[in-house]
Formats: C-alpha cells, structure tokens, sequence
C-alpha cells in the first residue's frame, strides 16, 4: 500500500477546501515585540504581529528574561526526569506554591502545557471518581474534550453558557452519580465569557464538582491576575482551576490548582503528570518571576484594555464586522475558508502584518475569522496600520461590512 499516496489525498483536500495550515517562520527580537523579524520570502522583513498569545508581552519582560537566564546558569536546562524521579526542583515547588497563592487554593500542580493538565487532570477525574458523569460546554476546548474521552466516563453536553440547560441536565442524572462541570472562562475563538455566578449556583445545587478552564483569563483579569473568578469573586466557590503559563505569563507551562488532596489526587494517578519530563528549572523560575510581577502590577492590563478598545471602535468606524464581547479578543469574521487563508496572505505579503487565519475544525465551517489580540505593546500607529490595511481589502475582496 502506497501510505504516501493516503497522506497527500488527505492533504490534498485540506487545501481544496482552504484549511490547509501554513506556518509563518518568525523571528522575535526583545525589545521589539510586536514586530517581529520574518524568513518569508514573500513578506517584508519586518512584521506586526496581531495574533500572539502572549498577550502582555511578558515573554519580552526584562525581570522574565533574567529569572530564565539567571536559574539556567545556575541550575544547568532540562530538569533531568520527570518529577517523580530526579526532575522535583525547589523551582517547581516555588513556581506551585506561587500558583496556589494566585487563585486562593491550598496546592497547585505543575503540568508541561495546558492542554496536557487539561487532559490528564480530566481524563483521571473521569476514570478514577465513583460513578462519574462529566457535563461539558459544547465550546470546550480540544484538550478538555479529549481528557473527558479518554476518561472513558459518562459526558453530557450542555449548550454554550446555559446555565438552565445545565440545570436540566444535571437534574436527570442518577443519584448516585458523581458529577463534575467542566467549563471555561474566556472562550478563545469567539472571545465570550461564562456566566459564572449562574454556572455555579446551578453546579452547587445538584453537589457537583466544578472544573474552570482559565487559560484565556490568567494574568489578564482580576487584581492580580487570577482570572474571570478572581475578577468576580468567585475563585473560593470552585473546586479546581486550571491555567496555562504559556499565555499571559509569556513563558511554557500548565497547571492545575485545588485543595491539597485534590492536587494530590491527581499527582498520583495522572499518567499525563507520572511520566512525563519535567518543566525545565529555568522556565519555572521565568514563569514565578512572572506572575509575581503581574500580581503587582495592573499597568500591562490596563494599557492592553485601552489597545483593545482603540482597535475595536476603528473597526466601527469603517464599518468592519468583529464580534462584539467582553473580553481582550476580536473576531474578525470572513465566513469564508478561503478568502480567510487569502485576505491574511494579502496583510502579511503586502502590509506586514501577520494574522494567522481561523478555519474549521477549529472553528465550525462559515464562521471563519482572523482573531487577533491587540496587547499593551501594539502603538497606535500599529492599530491605525492595521485597520487601514483591513480597509482597503474590505474593497478588493468585496467583504460585506457590518451594518450599524
């Protein structure tokens, strides 16, 4: 059989139908960010970038950059194992206990990316809890989904944000069942935020566990960082939070936090935590250093809300259509695989300006968008460029625009 042969057909579809993915090759320099220097032949030399993650910029962060530098002169890079052989360092049990102190929680528990700490956390809750049935958003994340499948335990999906559907779900569930709530803060595509409170107070009335994914909200909401329930006061009222660090924190990372025999819990039965090899000391110490400083300081927050409402109220302005919500993410929508891949082609190769198209699966067929993440180091020069360069392939690619 011709394996080859499968793998390009497969390909080959995904580029007849405009999700196929291209992988721009930059190069950050500190000190620049957003600008970014670009190994694409076909795009300036310089460019912009509008989609990172690192929302704050922190992963430029001279205090971060030292923390990194300074613990891997000292302590050498990996850290030799995973934690339960030779990879437990004092920078792990530090960069924990900071974390425990971030979200009120009495432990927290280190994991190599969010997406493994949502799934090991998930998916050993799932197996290991007595008659367990998880309720999950029908907008979870990929990694929650495939932490609650591999759980091999009983899902309910209930509707995005519906607290009264969850209600009704929860309802018709057996007595005897355990029931975790799995449900996030900040949904990353269309930007949206739970409604919490609701969330809970249905969750608590039927004595289920509740599981909030707050990657999209660490470091970005909150008087210290702590998310969408520190924010609202809600942090004590939820049985674990789980974070990223490799997103406002500008560094690498997951993590879940709880009470001490919940961390414990699953540091002893996660697989996805048992074997696997520890966070380098170095990323650990950068990561601590910074969400300290993020604990402190409110200046990055409040300068990248103010970026983020510049940027919305000029795409008003002209009449460009970017779904309207409450947190640091603007969607704008293209409904279109291909005209989406073409129009942030056309931004990168004639105006530097790099966005990374949105398409299927990781958002339904029509709903395709460019989403981009307007931070504390984009100048109003940059937004201006931007929304300008939007402008005039609105005309050339004869984009609907919104309708005020």
């Amino acid at each position: 059989m011709d394996f080859d042969a499968l793998f390009t057909d497969a390909l080959d579809t995904l580029r007849r139908e405009g999700n196929y993915r291209i992988f721009a090759e930059l190069e950050r320099a500190v000190g620049a960010f957003p600008q970014a220097k670009s190994h694409d032949a076909n795009a300036p030399d310089e460019v912009t970038v509008w989609c990172s993650n690192d929302y704050l910029g922190m992963g430029q962060h001279a205090e971060v950059i030292a923390a990194m530098c300074d613990t891997a002169q000292a302590c050498g890079t990996g850290a030799g194992g995973t934690r339960n052989i030779s990879g437990n360092t004092h920078q792990h049990a530090l960069l924990e206990a900071e974390l425990a102190d971030l979200h009120g929680k009495e432990r927290a528990l280190l994991f190599t990316s969010g997406y493994v700490s949502n799934w090991a956390a998930l998916s050993t809750l799932g197996a290991k809890l007595p008659d367990a049935v998880i309720l999950s958003d029908e907008k979870n994340h990929a990694s929650m989904i495939e932490g609650i499948r591999h759980s091999k335990a009983d899902k309910v999906i209930w509707r995005h944000n519906d607290p009264a559907d969850l209600d009704r779900k929860l309802a018709a569930l057996p007595v005897n069942a355990t029931k975790i709530v799995a449900f996030e803060s900040v949904y990353s595509m269309d930007g949206d935020i739970c409604p919490m409170d609701e969330i809970l107070d249905v969750a608590e009335a039927h004595g289920a566990m509740t599981y909030l994914d707050e990657v999209h909200a660490v470091g970005m909401y909150g008087p210290r960082g702590g998310g969408v329930s520190e924010a609202r006061g809600l942090a004590d009222r939820i049985t674990l939070i789980e974070g990223t660090l490799g997103k406002a924190y500008g560094v690498m990372g997951g993590y879940v936090s709880g009470s001490a025999a919940l961390c414990d819990f699953i540091r002893s039965f996660a697989s996805g935590f048992i074997f696997t090899t520890a966070l380098p000391p170095a990323v650990a110490a950068a990561a601590r250093t910074s969400i300290a400083h993020l604990k402190q300081s409110d200046a990055e927050r409040q300068r990248q809300r103010a970026q983020v409402a510049k940027l919305r109220a000029r795409l008003d302005s002209l009449g460009i259509p970017h779904l309207q919500n409450d947190s640091h993410i603007i969607p704008v929508m293209i409904k279109d695989p291909v005209k989406c891949r073409q129009i942030a082609d056309i931004l990168m190769q004639d105006f530097g300006i790099y966005v990374q198209p949105i398409n299927y699966p990781t958002v339904p067929k029509g709903t395709e968008r460019l989403r981009f993440t307007p931070g504390p180091l984009h100048s109003d020069a940059d937004i201006e460029n931007l929304v300008q360069a939007l402008a005039a392939l609105w005309k050339r690619c004869a984009l609907a625009h919104a309708v005020a």
